[in-house]
């Protein structure tokens, strides 16, 4: 029986000729990734568990980015707490405004394929877009890896998700997951791993990846993964061995269920409010109107994101009465989008450019709404009271359509 990428991850890891579904394991963590607001909790459980030193602290990466800048008085304590626990065990790669912990973690080169890592933020799902066994998990369980470097794990069953042909023009891959998620719901993929194949995979960037992993959660799935290919290792920095090479669901693996998927077939869609598997083709919501339009976070605040958006809205102006507002996803990104003239597009149509972080989609900072707002945006939660008060309506779209809204004043699927 052949295996699935997962099960070849955790195999390799744990030193096994092979896992099946349902077995209990305990895996070497990789890396780990601390984000600013799970740092109080995770240092006060760590010290309650008695540990006296971090397992290793060249594998652990602690990342200020839903925090900053400070928004509540509280979340100075965040920082405190964070800084003190760095500077009592050694740990050095700590990031403090550089960008979203998720775009940060492949971007810096901390997670390579076939890695497994773990983080305290539920979207750590993202690093399956290099073919790493990524997922979040609580505090209660950062401060025992911290302390032991191990972790037990469940092997997830897999469904394989295959995608043919070619994407339209003004489809993204962000189309391609909504449109999955709507179909598989909220919990169709619950502890499952996704794993992605076929020709317009193949095609995808790696950025346009990590938008798929990102998301694979709002099925409720473990991890999600992709075959490591020659786009990985460029953007990786490295020359895949071969084991990475051979991280590719086998023929005769063993998968619960398989989707296929003919991009051609696929169309703009939109999560509306309040479920993320409430999808609808953004045509058959053509004419609502808008107050707010937000183009970042972890899920699509990518150059190529900036730069899809610039694309729509070169040489026009944002809508009276709309804001448009945004967030890159790291330092990195800003400087890319700055060199490349993409900002200046974007504030020369009207854009309001912030920070690198997290932003409005944790609701912390950076344009929270208020009731009887409606807002399009391109991050990955739509829930009520995400990005303001529980009487806003939040539309999660592809960058592409959410610049075309900007310009429009209303949902529209029109790029023209």
């Amino acid at each position: 029986m052949g295996q699935t990428i997962i099960e070849k991850i955790i195999a390799h890891n744990t030193g096994s000729t092979s896992v099946k579904p349902g077995d209990i394991v305990t895996v070497n963590v990789d890396r780990v990734m601390v984000d600013d607001i799970m740092m109080p909790f995770i240092v006060g459980k760590f010290n309650e568990m008695g540990f006296k030193k971090v397992w290793d602290p060249d594998k652990v990466v602690m990342i200020y980015d839903h925090l900053v800048p400070a928004s509540q008085q509280d979340d100075v304590r965040h920082y405190q707490v964070g800084d003190a626990f760095a500077r009592e065990y050694g740990i050095t790669h700590v990031h403090r405004s550089d960008g979203i912990c998720h775009q940060l973690m492949t971007e810096a080169g901390y997670v390579k394929p076939g890695n497994v890592v773990f983080g305290t933020d539920s979207h750590t799902t993202t690093y399956g877009c290099v073919g790493a066994f990524s997922t979040g998990i609580g505090y209660t369980e950062m401060a025992s890896i911290l302390g032991t470097g191990t972790l037990w794990v469940k092997v997830p069953e897999t469904i394989k998700i295959v995608i043919e042909g070619e994407m339209p023009e003004g489809v993204m891959s962000k189309d391609m997951i909504l449109r999955l998620i709507g179909d598989l719901g909220a919990d169709g993929a619950t502890y499952c791993a996704l794993e992605f194949s076929g020709p317009a995979v193949d095609a995808m960037s790696v950025a346009s990846r990590m938008t798929m992993a990102n998301m694979a959660i709002e099925a409720g799935a473990k991890c999600a993964l992709f075959t490591p290919d020659e786009k990985t290792a460029k953007y990786c920095g490295i020359r895949l061995d071969e084991f990475q090479k051979s991280l590719t669901g086998d023929g005769d693996a063993d998968y619960v269920r398989t989707m296929v998927y003919q991009a051609e077939e696929l169309v703009p869609v939109m999560a509306c409010p309040s479920q993320v598997d409430k999808i609808r083709e953004v045509r058959e919501l053509e004419g609502t109107p808008i107050d707010q339009v937000f183009i970042g976070s972890c899920t699509n605040g990518r150059f190529e994101d900036l730069e899809a958006a610039a694309q729509v809205l070169k040489g026009r102006k944002v809508a009276p009465f709309v804001k448009l507002i945004v967030t890159p996803a790291s330092r990195k990104v800003y400087e890319e989008a700055l060199e490349a003239g993409v900002l200046k597009t974007l504030a020369e149509a009207g854009a309001i450019l912030t920070h690198p972080g997290c932003g409005l989609c944790c609701g912390r900072t950076g344009g929270i709404l208020s009731d009887g707002e409606r807002v399009v945006a391109t991050n990955n939660r739509n829930f009520l009271g995400r990005m303001g008060t529980s009487k806003v309506e939040i539309y999660l779209a592809s960058p592409v359509t959410a610049a075309a809204c900007a310009v429009a004043g209303v949902i529209t699927s029109s790029v023209s």
